[in-house]
């Protein structure tokens, strides 16, 4: 039985289209290339782009240039999977203005080589990056698992005076049994090779740092953002990002949302996960039984051949469908991964319709034409989602919408049920929120009256000492914003932090299960009783402790503040932007709010406060405009089930916030001269002084305890 999928029209963007991004300057580089080159002179380079923005290719003319100017012998591609090891193919670049051309010799592209893909050693690969090193040749392409395994083997010193650029970064990550992360480590510490590293997500999606905080700081970063990216397509015109409730199976509700005329992919789930129906190739069935008839296979792609139904006008169609998910076949799945990858095809918009998927086809798949990428359940974590989401947001002639669906089982009426499917829920609106965080303009925060930034307009009267200052940098897509009270950083790690991975610790925030649950579920929006302070001073508080233990206190602070204000000016901008107000129609029609909405939404807010503070922002509930969004969703009886079930985990204060209440009451005494009373009207004035009187509690016990 088919039931009627929900929206959430969680994000929705429109793009200015104003071709900037796709424009090459005289030497045939786009906009992020172009910035990415200027950096080129960098020992040790980190470029943070999203998909689509040409990461490969600007790392071909920085390598280029190390290799011709700059006395490095060698350059070392190291990419996640073979099949991105594409993207590094033999490129004219001479014919678009560039002093030389990309060329790899066919054995020194390692992902073109037979054998296995998998992460264990290939003795085949590691004997090939040894011949390479002790070669003239200049470039290789290979694996990360080719790579980790080769310095292994070879030492660190064998790569000695070479540029070793790592693509899809984010794979990488400090913690110990993170092989390829240590080996940077003692790269970055020997100090004898030039790095770039590159991603499309702006932040890991867990809670362990890429690299240990003093070789990150050793990294000129290269920031190009979504709003660049998307502002400057030429073809694109909106970015629609929803998430559908189901009840039932995926495979009823999957027909409200799969739409044969878009060109799409689809993610099912993991066959362990709970949508899943254990049998992944009868769903792939399911999903083509419901397109139409089948009529066979192409004998040359491999590709689904499917017959729709007829439309109003009796014409009938036939649609390509890429089952990537059967791989019992061997043989039969490499003809349709050479299909998919075939240059001949890639600006053929016909070639397939449909692709499905379920470990394949994220990361570094290129498929110009996608319109619509579908996933059914939640994915293993919010980069893959960011993943996924980039194989829709390419420009291409005459697509104009882009959209991204995640369908969801709705919790179900039990309690136990509840408790169970209410984690998919709130990590798919932790999704939602990093991703209009990621779309959202950059803020730069400063306090009152520290002075306008050079290139931001301030609107008709210009800069104004001791009045409410909002600049805005239309290029960028960057904020300046002046906030009284703010604490600025001091060490260069924490400006660092401030500028660059703000992202990061709003990740770590929106994931913290309990601070979603309270936020959504038991703040003053729906009369419950936790304070907005909870969540922005102590929740953010122990975040960035925990994230950055190495910074002073007052660093720490300024982090917690400039993470809060960025997060909160963006959810206030897009309630006042009537963001949290659409309707489910603003995804099907295409038509999306411009985005200019969020700007004027942030403007504003900036002028209804007219004296905007540090204690006014954290007094604002960053997920109080989520909420509003799934109310529209899900029925109400479940929704008050869930609030209840929040409810019940209610507990008295535990001794860490408790202590964290009681350092904020220190400094609530400091800043009004009074400690503050259990008795106050005031909310967070009483919370504070509980967070004493506990604290008390616990110290009397343990020194009764002795």
């Amino acid at each position: 039985m088919m039931t009627t999928a929900k929206p959430i029209p969680a994000v929705s963007f429109t793009t200015a289209r104003t071709g900037a991004s796709a424009k090459p300057n005289e030497m045939g580089m786009r906009q992020m290339q172009e910035r990415a080159y200027a950096k080129r002179g960098e020992q040790y380079l980190l470029i943070k782009s999203p998909p689509a923005s040409g990461k490969s290719r600007a790392l071909m003319f920085i390598a280029l240039d190390k290799l011709h100017n700059q006395g490095v012998k060698q350059a070392i591609i190291v990419v996640p999977e073979k099949s991105i090891g594409g993207s590094f193919a033999d490129e004219p670049l001479s014919k678009f203005g560039f002093w030389a051309d990309w060329a790899v010799k066919p054995q020194w592209n390692l992902c073109n080589a037979p054998g296995p893909d998998e992460e264990r050693v290939d003795p085949s690969k590691v004997r090939a990056v040894g011949q390479f090193l002790a070669s003239d040749d200049r470039v290789l392409v290979c694996t990360h698992a080719s790579f980790r395994f080769a310095v292994e083997q070879l030492g660190i010193e064998a790569f000695d005076n070479r540029l070793i650029a790592v693509d899809e970064f984010h794979h990488v990550s400090a913690s110990a049994d993170n092989k390829l992360g240590s080996q940077l480590g003692d790269f970055i510490h020997r100090d004898k090779v030039h790095l770039v590293a590159m991603t499309g997500s702006y932040f890991r999606g867990d809670a362990v740092p890429v690299l240990m905080p003093e070789d990150e700081a050793k990294f000129e970063t290269v920031t190009y953002t979504y709003y660049e990216q998307l502002n400057g397509y030429e073809h694109l015109k909106s970015l629609n990002i929803g998430y559908f409730f189901y009840s039932g199976r995926y495979l009823g509700a999957i027909e409200a949302v799969l739409d044969p005329s878009r060109k799409t992919i689809v993610h099912i789930p993991s066959v362990n996960s709970r949508e899943s129906t254990k049998d992944k190739i009868k769903e792939v069935e399911e999903i083509m039984e419901y397109l139409g008839d089948w009529k066979g296979a192409d004998p040359v792609t491999g590709f689904h051949l499917v017959e729709l139904p007829a439309d109003e006008n009796g014409k009938v169609r036939t649609i390509k469908i890429a089952d990537l998910v059967d791989d019992s076949d061997h043989v039969k799945r490499a003809k349709i991964l050479a299909a998919l990858k075939d240059p001949a095809h890639k600006n053929d918009r016909d070639h397939v319709d449909i692709i499905i998927a379920l470990g394949m086809a994220k990361e570094g798949f290129d498929w110009i034409w996608c319109e619509h990428a579908l996933t059914v359940g939640y994915r293993s974590s919010l980069t893959e989602i960011i993943q996924i989401i980039g194989r829709a947001t390419r420009d291409a002639p005459g697509k104009e919408v882009a959209s991204f669906t995640n369908l969801i089982a709705e919790p179900d009426a039990s309690e136990a049920a509840v408790v169970d499917a209410i984690n998919d829920t709130l990590k798919a609106i932790a999704a939602s929120l990093l991703m209009e965080q990621v779309l959202a303009p950059r803020f730069n925060f400063t306090p009152k009256d520290n002075g306008p930034i050079d290139d931001f307009d301030y609107g008709p009267g210009g800069y104004q000492e001791g009045q409410t200052n909002v600049g805005f940098n239309e290029d960028r897509g960057q904020f300046h914003f002046e906030i009284k009270g703010l604490v600025t950083p001091k060490s260069p790690e924490a400006t660092r932090i401030c500028a660059e991975d703000l992202n990061e610790v709003i990740t770590a925030f929106v994931q913290d299960k309990s601070a979603l649950e309270r936020g959504l579920f038991d703040g003053a929006h729906v009369g419950g009783e936790t304070l907005a302070e909870e969540l922005t001073q102590l929740k953010m508080g122990k975040i960035v402790r925990d994230r950055y233990p190495e910074l002073s206190g007052e660093d720490q602070e300024a982090v917690r503040q400039h993470a809060v204000a960025a997060l909160n000016l963006t959810q206030k901008a897009k309630q006042l932007a009537g963001g949290s107000d659409a309707g489910a129609d603003d995804l099907d029609d295409g038509e999306a709010r411009s985005n200019t909405a969020l700007i004027e939404g942030v403007r504003k807010f900036a002028i209804e406060v007219k004296d905007l503070d540090i204690d006014l922002i954290d007094r604002i509930n960053p997920f109080e405009a989520a909420y509003s969004v799934l109310a529209k969703a899900m029925n109400e009886g479940t929704l008050k089930q869930v609030a209840a079930v929040i409810g019940k985990r209610k507990v008295s204060i535990p001794y860490d916030e408790a202590r964290d209440l009681a350092v904020r009451a220190l400094q609530w005494k400091k800043e009004r001269g009074r400690a503050p009373e259990i008795t106050s009207q005031d909310p967070w004035e009483k919370r504070l002084a509980e967070g004493v009187a506990a604290l008390a509690k616990f110290t009397a016990q343990k020194a009764a305890n002795g």
